[in-house]
């Protein structure tokens, strides 16, 4: 079965970070973080912590030359930090990072040509570094329409064309089913196709609207979590929510949603 995961970002937000990377250790999870310069990686890698995922970059983007370099340089050292706490997944978006290490909001409207090409090309040169390194980079998508408007490469299909087109095994997809569901939905046959692809480097959910853990919205986790049974999917299912109240009730409510 899959492993279970949760973002230290968004819950225990009273605690200092290497404490909420304790408190999901003890309850069970594997730890997430999103732009590691902003943590102490010393105290993180001290404690018993196991940690599935962090952002990859610092900063730059996929779509211009420019941009590409500076993704490239800066994923360099996040493989380093990586490295440091033996965390095995680097995130990527299409789009450069904010002061609180989320992905900005460009205005670029719908990519071009050259910029598919430049992705194409950039994405290829991370998987080549990945593979070297014994990571993955992930690339993760996004919706357009609540929390990233402008971002290029952000819905579940461009994520995925880009992915199978590199077709290389140091880039994986971050199928995000929040983000999905708020801009295609379908999301068991979403999951379906990106599995028989061998496409899935990491699943990540949180419920719509609000962004808040399983069970709080619309969507049917136990259904998915029965479909990624059903399809054998031994990968890692991260949520990346609020809490909607009590950080611990989210995570008992992202297990119940999760445990078959």
């Amino acid at each position: 079965m899959y492993t279970l995961a949760v973002c230290a970002e968004m819950l225990f937000l009273d605690l200092p970070m290497d404490e909420r990377v304790r408190r999901l250790h003890d309850a069970g999870f594997q730890a997430e973080i999103w732009d590691w310069t902003r943590h102490d990686l010393d105290a993180l890698a001290r404690t018993p912590a196991e940690f599935s995922s962090m952002t990859g970059y610092i900063r730059g983007s996929l779509t211009d030359e420019e941009g590409a370099a500076e993704l490239l340089r800066t994923a360099e050292e996040s493989i380093r930090a990586a490295e440091r706490l033996g965390c095995p997944r680097l995130n990527l978006h299409g789009t450069g990072l904010d002061d609180k290490g989320l992905p900005v909001t460009p205005a670029t409207g719908d990519p071009t040509g050259p910029m598919w090409i430049t992705a194409h090309h950039t994405l290829t040169r991370l998987a080549e570094l990945a593979e070297s390194a014994g990571v993955v980079f992930t690339l993760e998508n996004l919706n357009t329409a609540v929390d990233h408007p402008g971002v290029p490469f952000a819905t579940a299909a461009d994520t995925l064309a880009l992915v199978q087109a590199v077709d290389r095994p140091g880039l994986r997809m971050n199928l995000d089913l929040y983000h999905a569901q708020i801009g295609e939905g379908n999301l068991i046959e979403l999951v379906r196709k990106a599995h028989a692809l061998h496409l899935i480097g990491e699943i990540q959910v949180a419920d719509v609207p609000g962004r808040r853990e399983p069970g709080t919205g619309e969507i049917n986790y136990p259904a998915v979590a029965r479909v990624l049974k059903e399809i054998g999917y031994e990968g890692t299912v991260a949520m990346e929510a609020w809490a909607s109240g009590d950080s611990e009730l989210a995570l008992e409510r992202f297990r119940s949603a999760f445990t078959l």
